[in-house]
């Protein structure tokens, strides 16, 4: 971690004058003080009206500060609490969300004043009805400047407890991390969950891109997929192609899902009915019928919530999909159909990058529950689909008692099922020009022993996910 010079923090506002507090500032306290509370998750408050409201510049830096503050919250509290004149005392949450908002700034972002960090938490404090406490804030976060000027980078220590305090992720999950898949891989995974992900389009289209770099959008190749793109710069959510639908944002890693489902390796192999149990937010279903609009399509969500974004996601493609509010679980059509997506909820942590809160929230009993729940909608998926159908388990989860564990007890008690290797649908995928040419050995070489596909966050440029691949016997 790399501490940067910062400004002179001496002169405070008048006392008799509130500080001015940046619209993006406050955005962003009352953002992190809402998903401290439990009260919703940042990704969707940051798409809210509050934020949106806001200007480009500060609508960035309000991101930037919120997701910032979540991934390091481990180790800023860390810091925060060795300041701390009673390091054991309960804070208020508005006063934690002060202190975290300054630290974050003073060690992390070098254009910021300490000044205007460390007066605005100050004043947020205040405004907050923490008068009292607004006097430890601004003692503690001057302190914390003063150690940001002169203090040397911390080192990422090899043991799990250090690497997790030194990376700012929970010590259980580095641990498990560290167990399953090596030290080298953990602090890669940790790495990746501290920085922002690439940001990811679907784009086939050469006249789509051509206007995009007239906009000042630059682009360079996908690591897996022809279609994929990357963003290197420019903002592609103003791009007229963008307000047009006329390409996707997906992560490489989600959209590889859908294409290992629709690959036919055998060319004998109909697809034409698909079930997709999970549905929303429905990138992959565009996906599968985009690969084979020879099929009819089920797409299914059982949150009320989801619904109806769905429908009005996949609504261009007509009748070919039918969403349908419904518990796969529930399902009444057995052996309906040619091939199943069970795209399951799990606990997420292959996507700390994107959604660092998880890191807060999950408790390792929460692996279990999850695993429940997991279980019921493979099994069901493998029921829906005809003698000779396939199901494609996935979730973006790193955690083996939701991903092959889960395979494993299920096709235990399921004789007419087995497991394929996904090595020939790579090799299809391959061959057809859907992967690039770089791709498949990298991506075979991440199989398991079982054939199933793990895709680690820092091993690609992706989130985490688990593909694996079950055939129900003719």
């Amino acid at each position: 971690m790399t501490t940067a010079k910062r400004t002179s923090a001496k002169k405070t506002a008048p006392k008799n004058r509130a500080a001015a507090i940046s619209l993006a500032r406050k955005a962003a306290y009352h953002v992190l003080l809402s998903v401290e509370r439990g009260h919703s998750h940042s990704d969707d408050l940051l798409r809210g009206a509050a934020v949106n409201a806001l200007s480009s510049p500060d609508r960035n830096l309000c991101t930037a500060l919120v997701l910032g503050v979540l991934r390091w919250q481990i180790r800023l509290d860390h810091e925060l609490q060795a300041l701390l004149k009673h390091p054991n005392a309960k804070l208020e949450p508005e006063v934690r969300i002060a202190l975290r908002l300054g630290a974050f700034q003073l060690l992390h972002l070098d254009r910021i004043p300490a000044r205007a960090a460390i007066d605005e938490s100050v004043e947020l404090a205040k405004q907050a009805g923490h008068r009292f406490a607004s006097g430890m804030v601004n003692a503690v976060l001057r302190k914390l400047a003063h150690q940001a000027r002169t203090g040397e980078p911390v080192p990422l220590a090899d043991s799990p407890a250090d690497l997790a305090l030194a990376l700012a992720h929970p010590a259980w999950m580095v641990e498990r991390w560290v167990s399953n898949y090596g030290i080298e891989a953990a602090r890669a995974i940790c790495l990746h969950g501290q920085s922002q992900p690439a940001l990811t389009i679907r784009i086939d289209d050469a006249v789509v891109a051509g206007e995009l770099a007239t906009e000042g959008i630059d682009l360079q190749p996908g690591e897996l997929l022809a279609v994929a793109q990357t963003v290197v710069s420019g903002d592609i959510a103003a791009s007229a192609a963008f307000h047009h639908g006329r390409f996707r944002l997906q992560d490489e890693g989600s959209q590889l899902i859908a294409e290992l489902a629709s690959a036919n390796p055998s060319q004998s192999f109909q697809i034409r009915s698909i079930l997709d149990c999970c549905a929303a937010p429905g990138g992959k279903t565009l996906i599968l019928a985009e690969r084979n609009p020879q099929a009819r399509v089920l797409a299914c969500e059982s949150s009320v919530q989801r619904i109806e974004p769905l429908r009005h996601r996949l609504a261009p493609l007509g009748d070919t999909i039918e969403c349908r509010l419904a518990d796969a679980t529930t399902l009444a059509e057995d052996s309906a159909f040619d091939l199943a997506l069970a795209d399951v909820p799990c606990s997420g942590t292959g996507t700390l990058g994107r959604n660092p809160e998880i890191r807060h929230r999950l408790r390792p009993e929460d692996l279990l529950r999850q695993a429940t729940r997991q279980r019921d909608l493979l099994r069901a998926a493998i029921r829906a689909v005809r003698p000779g159908g396939r199901v494609v388990y996935s979730t973006c989860s790193l955690e083996p008692e939701e991903n092959e564990q889960v395979v494993a007890a299920v096709l235990a008690e399921t004789p007419n099922a087995h497991q394929v290797s996904l090595e020939a649908s790579i090799e299809s995928l391959a061959a057809e020009g859907i992967l690039i040419a770089s791709a498949a050995p990298r991506l075979c070489a991440s199989l398991t022993a079982e054939g199933a596909l793990r895709l680690l966050p820092g091993a690609f440029h992706t989130d985490g996910f688990f593909v694996a691949l079950i055939e129900r016997n003719a």
